[in-house]
């Protein structure tokens, strides 16, 4: 019964956010998401008009040069309607161009405006989505390997580096192209390590949860096991931070994990047999 409770523990999310305050900037969100959407398509819209206008100038420069090249023998020839041709493909010219520098003002303004909601958006969400959007453009622009365990190696890297946003982004995307994979234990314990990194110990039992819960042969089980138990301890619940640490030595009892929980075990058993210091009178 206490290791299902222990389990339901880690199982849990770890996000809190008071309901009427998170429904409101939901709302917020999605107006924005919403704004967003209908510039993106009139961006698009517009690129595909600038596009299609470009080539009718190429046709009308043609046309000016021919009619221009026509124009030394026009007296020769006697062709009025040369220079008639001329002054027609001048003016279609003028007017393309013309549409041109509406369309490009146009895109000029939406992506201007883009930005903006873009800046909206993240200010509505704080200084942390600034930082992950950052780091997700970063983790675009990273050269990725095809290989699953060279990524993986590539996220471990990066979180070793103190990149832990960047190794965050790539732990969560390992999740999404490999989810079916033995190695997906390993991804969940790196990605609860980032957040273990920056004391946000909510987050991080929810992800080694999840390696100890749907992953416990994976070989960072044991330590997922000795984390969490470091997470109950920050936030001041020593029966679930025992607990975790007696499991891990029922469960992987050859594992190194396992050498440090018994000594971790030994010293609480110790200090619990310590009786506490009366102050001085």
């Amino acid at each position: 019964m206490r290791r299902l409770v222990l389990l339901a523990l880690l199982a849990l999310p770890g996000c809190f956010y008071p309901a009427d305050r998170g429904r409101a900037l939901e709302a917020k969100v999605d107006r924005l998401g919403a704004d967003t959407a209908q510039m993106q398509s009139q961006l698009k819209e517009a690129r595909e008009q600038l596009a299609a206008t470009l080539p009718k100038i190429d046709e009308k420069v043609a046309e000016v040069t021919k009619a221009l090249q026509g124009l030394d023998t026009a007296a020769r020839r006697k062709d009025a309607d040369i220079g008639i041709q001329l002054q027609k493909s001048v003016e279609d010219l003028a007017q393309l161009r013309g549409q041109v520098e509406t369309y490009l003002h146009k895109i000029t303004e939406l992506e201007t405006a883009l930005a903006e909601q873009d800046k909206k958006l993240l200010a509505l969400q704080g200084t942390e989505a600034v930082k992950e959007a950052e780091a997700k453009k970063k983790a675009e622009e990273l050269q990725r390997p095809t290989d699953k365990k060279e990524f993986l190696a590539l996220a471990q890297e990066k979180a070793k580096a103190g990149e832990v946003l960047l190794a965050r982004q790539l732990y969560t995307e390992f999740l999404k192209k490999w989810s079916k994979d033995p190695l997906v234990g390993d991804a969940h314990y790196g990605l609860g390590e980032t957040y273990f990194s920056e004391s946000r110990c909510r987050e991080a039992l929810f992800e080694y949860g999840k390696v100890v819960q749907e992953h416990p042969k994976a070989s960072t089980a044991p330590d997922a096991y000795l984390r969490s138990s470091e997470c109950f301890a920050k936030l001041k619940m020593k029966d679930e931070s025992r607990l975790a640490l007696e499991e891990l030595v029922k469960g992987y009892p050859k594992s190194a994990a396992a050498k440090t929980a018994k000594e971790r075990l030994a010293e609480l058993d110790k200090a619990a047999k310590t009786p506490a210091k009366k102050g001085k009178k």
